[in-house]
């Protein structure tokens, strides 16, 4: 598993360490079960505050994509398999979106607002 982020962006750290774990859970590298490195390690490797990646992993947990035990570290849950089953829907309407000229940013306001 490699988490990826971009020093340069203006998005929050935290955001795209959830992001990228959330990125292989969707791609299938990730699936039920299986460890995440410990938030020290992460933040060793990527040379950024602990907190972040705490705050990243209790991001994934409030979404119910892993669970955190104590002394176990922090694991891909079960209810996060529906995730990768979703993939393909996912990626066949941003496509749709795209040729219909709606911005990533518009449909992802059009689903928070069906959400909602």
């Amino acid at each position: 598993m490699l988490i990826r982020i971009d020093a340069e962006s203006a998005r929050p750290l935290f955001e795209q360490v959830a992001s990228s774990v959330r990125g292989d859970i969707l791609a299938g590298r990730l699936v039920p079960g299986d460890r995440l490195p410990s938030a020290r390690e992460v933040a060793e490797a990527l040379d950024i505050n602990l907190h972040t990646v705490l705050r990243a992993y209790q991001q994934l947990r409030e979404e119910a994509l892993i669970d955190l035990r104590r002394g176990r570290g922090a694991m891909v849950s079960a209810s996060a398999a529906p995730l990768a089953e979703l993939a393909s829907d996912v990626t066949a309407l941003v496509h749709r979106a795209a040729s219909l000229g709606i911005s990533s940013a518009t449909l992802a306001a059009l689903v928070t607002e069906i959400e909602s």
